[in-house]
């Protein structure tokens, strides 16, 4: 007797027949429609973690340059963090005549964290996790 197969509508992996869920990622394979998930139980798109994180970060310390960090742009951070130590530098030397060069990255830091912060999970992971998109 010949065993029969399913495939996963999810990851296309072969599964004998009897089995419900899928062998290698685990979805639902039933006969009939797919099982719906409740409002509560869906979860967050992979990278919506940091959204938050990220978002006040940017706002409390924009011009550090760690929500740069935390998204994975190591080169960004790096720009924001020397910038604005640049820039405590020349207020220093100038005895504050420099100061408002310090506002350049902390203003950067604060538009970044509130555009973060206002897009959905959705969004906010096709753009800066998926997308990669590193300004604004």
């Amino acid at each position: 007797m010949a065993t029969s197969y399913t495939t996963c509508p999810n990851c296309r992996t072969q599964n004998p027949g009897t089995f419900q869920n899928c062998t290698n990622c685990g979805a639902f394979m039933g006969v009939g429609a797919p099982m719906q998930q409740s409002p509560q139980m869906q979860s967050k798109p992979v990278g919506a973690d940091k959204k938050i994180a990220a978002g006040l970060c940017g706002i409390l310390l924009g011009g550090l340059g760690i929500h740069k960090f935390i998204l994975g742009y190591q080169q960004e951070g790096i720009i924001l963090l020397s910038v604005y130590l640049i820039s405590f530098i020349i207020a220093i030397v100038t005895c504050g005549i420099g100061t408002p060069l310090i506002l350049i990255p902390t203003v950067i830091g604060i538009v970044e964290g509130v555009i973060y912060l206002t897009k959905s999970d959705e969004e906010f992971v096709q753009t800066y996790v998926i997308g990669k998109k590193p300004w604004f």
